[in-house]
């Protein structure tokens, strides 16, 4: 899953060691989506990521995820894992496909293949008589 907005919380590095003595460590972040109502999605990195991919707030990036649930008491708990980020903030190179359900260009419409007759002026809607009637009883 992706996911495309501003780094607007980089909350710091924590890390420990495991039962196994394995030494560990992880980095929240806070995106925000850049739609006409705006999300917030919290994710972090875990391991080596942290410092492969440092972010900084204010960055506009794609975050590539996944989403991961687990148990523990009898109650679960969702984490977002990210797995990789892009800039987001540089325009696509030239020639590269438009973004999905964007049509590649804007322009006039092309025309009617021949052999196809043109459509017809719809007709007018008919106008409503508004007139009152004897039998009407409403009181408005």
């Amino acid at each position: 899953m992706e996911v495309t907005g501003k780094i607007i919380v980089a909350l710091p590095e924590v890390g420990g060691t495991s039962q196994k003595g394995n030494p560990w460590k992880k980095r929240e972040y806070v995106l925000e989506t850049q739609e006409t109502y705006p999300r917030k999605v919290f994710f972090n990195f875990f391991g080596d990521r942290v410092d492969q991919y440092p972010l900084q707030v204010g960055q506009m990036v794609k975050v590539s995820f996944d989403i991961d649930s687990r148990e523990y008491n009898g109650r679960w708990f969702v984490e977002i894992r990210a797995w990789k980020a892009e800039d987001a903030s540089a325009a696509p190179a030239p020639g590269a496909p438009a973004a999905y359900g964007a049509p590649a260009s804007y322009g006039p419409a092309p025309q009617m293949p021949q052999g196809y007759a043109a459509p017809a002026a719809a007709p007018a809607p008919p106008v409503p008589d508004l007139t009152p009637s004897a039998t009407d009883d409403l009181p408005f």
